[in-house]
């Protein structure tokens, strides 16, 4: 049976029954009320791309925490990036720093891989990083992490295969 679409009125009235209470929500875990609000508007904006999902929610408020905990993850991951991209610009002498040009290609390059391995599990993310920017073998990643080296191959053609997905 196919699911009815979702009226403005009924997305209106999810938006102002339960945003203030997102908003406080996370601003508790967040313990700023800036990004929470931030993440409040981010949350609804998630739920206005995906309308046809809103008809089977039987419980909005879990719904929304839902979509708020992958977005509180991604946005701690972007600042623990962030802080050990600032980390590591800071340990360079001045002279080989980058330029501020450089520094931002750099970023955002990073920013980029970041997004393209946030969609694998954080096993999968981690050997494709010991791989691709440690410089790794095979047999050295399955080492280290404790694997089989089959199962490191299989986390690295998954690795490769995101990547290829997204740059298309």
């Amino acid at each position: 049976m196919p699911v009815p679409p979702i009226s403005a009125a009924s997305l209106q009235a999810l938006y102002e029954g339960n945003h203030g209470w997102l908003h406080q929500w996370l601003r508790r875990r967040l313990g700023c009320s800036d990004d929470a609000a931030d993440l409040a508007q981010d949350t609804f904006v998630r739920v206005l791309l995906k309308p046809e999902e809103l008809p089977a929610v039987r419980e909005p408020r879990a719904y929304l925490v839902t979509i708020a905990r992958g977005l509180v993850r991604d946005l701690w991951r972007r600042r623990s990036l962030e802080r050990a991209w600032l980390d590591a610009l800071a340990t360079l002498p001045e002279p080989m720093a980058p330029s501020p040009e450089d520094q931002l290609a750099m970023w955002q390059a990073l920013q980029e891989l970041d997004r393209m391995l946030g969609g694998l599990a954080p096993k999968a993310r981690q050997v494709f990083v010991l791989s691709q920017l440690e410089g790794l073998n095979y047999a050295q990643i399955a080492e280290r992490v404790g694997l089989s080296e089959r199962t490191i191959k299989r986390y690295m053609a998954e690795g490769f295969e995101r990547c290829l997905s997204l740059m298309d």
